[in-house]
């Protein structure tokens, strides 16, 4: 009996928590590019990624914005939309990021900073609603693709995206992020097929106000 309840125990939560990831990874078909490939768009949001201890990038924030740093010198995009958690007085992501793309020579002024993106639905509702981001270029690794692509694409913004997977890392490091993603993505579901929560919000921003009708 106990055997049998753990089996359909074990079942359950596999449905529940794999069938989300099934379906964003379906969404996701055809909206993943490269950067050779991906159509040109104005704008790129890169998503944050959590900081060092000394206040810069993370490995694969790094990645991030590199990849997104990438797209600009190809002129794929116009503007760099960095979106991340400054909540805290000395938790900066939006900030690291910023420092980090104008190192590698991005102009500060195509550089925009949402400082409310404190999680992956956040970004995509502020970028739409605040900034006025229609259509984007979404720039993370490719396990959390699928999930920013169907939150952003399911709240009404046209979006594709790239892999920032520019360096190796550890399966162990992968492992927890793609045992994180389920959750996550149920969630994210959730929120855009039912909840249709309200991030924090402020003034309008547009990036390109010639564009509002």
């Amino acid at each position: 009996m106990m055997i049998r309840l753990l089996l359909w125990t074990a079942i359950f939560i596999l449905v529940v928590l794999g069938l989300p990831r099934l379906i964003t990874e379906l969404s996701a078909i055809g909206k993943i590019k490269t950067i050779s490939t991906v159509e040109a768009q104005k704008v790129a949001i890169v998503f944050g990624a959590g900081l060092l201890r000394d206040g810069t990038p993370s490995p694969v924030l790094q990645d991030r914005v590199a990849s997104a740093v990438q797209l600009y010198q190809a002129g794929k995009v116009e503007k760099l939309l960095m979106s991340g958690d400054n909540r805290f007085i000395d938790y900066n992501e939006p900030g690291a990021m910023q420092a980090y793309a104008i190192e590698m020579g991005v102009p500060e002024e195509d550089i925009v900073l949402d400082y409310a993106g404190r999680r992956t639905y956040d970004t995509c509702y502020r970028a739409l609603h605040i900034f006025g981001v229609k259509k984007a270029i979404l720039v993370t690794q490719r396990y959390h693709l699928p999930r920013a692509l169907f939150t952003c694409n399911g709240i009404g913004m046209q979006a594709t995206g790239i892999a920032a997977d520019m360096q190796y890392y550890r399966k162990f490091s992968r492992a927890i992020w793609y045992s994180r993603e389920l959750p996550a993505t149920l969630v994210s579901l959730w929120d855009v097929w039912f909840r249709h929560p309200l991030p924090v919000m402020g003034n309008p921003e547009p990036i390109f106000p010639e564009e509002l009708n």
